[in-house]
């Protein structure tokens, strides 16, 4: 009991922490995540009519509110070339990050982006690999995962629709403030609204991402040696595009314990997708490397 006589309990503390639920640049050796991004997700809503009206009628009169979402996107997206606008979305990527994309760049090759189902012609948005690693773990990007407001293609007709939403979806860099940087996509969003449109931006609480701390010379070189053991190629350093909510709580919670992130959604796993799978042979070397640390930290606790 404290002294105010309330029972407490304290969280155990725990010097190595374990997680198997990451990614892989590929199948050829052990990949440590370094990084993870954080989230900013809500709906931007753009109302400009009580209901929908004959288009011919209605346009070049009353605003298309898909014109004015795709407007208002453009504060915070530079639609020409994918980059993010409001400086609260930004941080400085560390050298020791940016050192760690360079050599993944090197390890990966083209394989960076031919991992991924590139339509016919479709080209990825940048031609330098360590930008194409460093765009997908330390710099913001914007998606839109969801359309409200229409009907499919085939069941349109002549009619100036009332309003549109879109699901925002933004990844942020790994120590970006979530809270902060949804505020100000808020603003940004919802401000000065165009033509006076009915506009809103409902966001869901913003998740912070997670920056490994540095590795201890005994944990360093264990992995190293899992990785030669297992795979017979060196360990290797990448950040992950995705997020792992728990992982930014018990990096505050435990800021001195070791991490180790690792996992086996490679090239082609399709992670969340209807054709998701797993390499068997990376499971099992993987599962071997993680042994092979616990055996290290087991000897070095007694």
């Amino acid at each position: 009991r404290d002294v105010t006589g309330v029972q407490t309990c304290a969280l155990p503390i725990s010097d190595l922490v374990i997680c198997l639920d990451s990614g892989c640049g590929n199948y050829d050796q052990l990949w440590l995540t370094t990084s993870l991004r954080g989230m900013c997700i809500g709906n931007l809503s753009v109302r400009v009519l009580e209901e929908g009206v004959h288009s011919g009628d209605a346009s070049g009169i009353v605003p298309s509110s898909f014109r004015l979402a795709r407007l208002l996107l453009s504060r915070i997206e530079d639609e020409a070339t994918g980059e993010m606008k409001l400086p609260e979305l930004f941080v400085q990527i560390p050298p020791e990050r940016a050192a760690q994309a360079r050599e993944a760049a090197k390890v990966l090759g083209d394989e960076v982006f031919t991992k991924l189902p590139f339509a016919h012609g479709t080209k990825p948005m940048t031609d330098q690999l360590a930008d194409m690693v460093l765009n997908r773990t330390w710099r913001p990007q914007l998606a839109i995962t969801g359309l409200d407001g229409y009907p499919l293609p085939k069941d349109g007709g002549n009619v100036l629709l009332p309003f549109t939403t879109l699901k925002v979806s933004l990844r942020l860099p790994p120590t970006c403030d979530a809270a902060r940087a949804t505020e100000a996509v808020r603003r940004a969003l919802t401000e000065d609204a165009p033509y006076g449109a009915d506009v809103t931006f409902e966001a869901e609480e913003g998740q912070d991402g997670w920056n490994a701390p540095s590795l201890a010379p005994w944990l360093a070189e264990t992995l190293d040696q899992a990785s030669k053991a297992h795979f017979g190629r060196p360990v290797a350093f990448v950040g992950e595009g995705g997020s792992i909510p728990f992982m930014a709580m018990l990096g505050q919670k435990f800021p001195k314990t070791q991490f180790v992130v690792t996992g086996v959604l490679g090239p082609h796993s399709n992670a969340h997708g209807p054709n998701e799978f797993l390499d068997i042979p990376m499971a099992r070397k993987v599962s071997g490397s993680v042994a092979t640390v616990l055996a290290a930290h087991g000897a070095k606790s007694r």
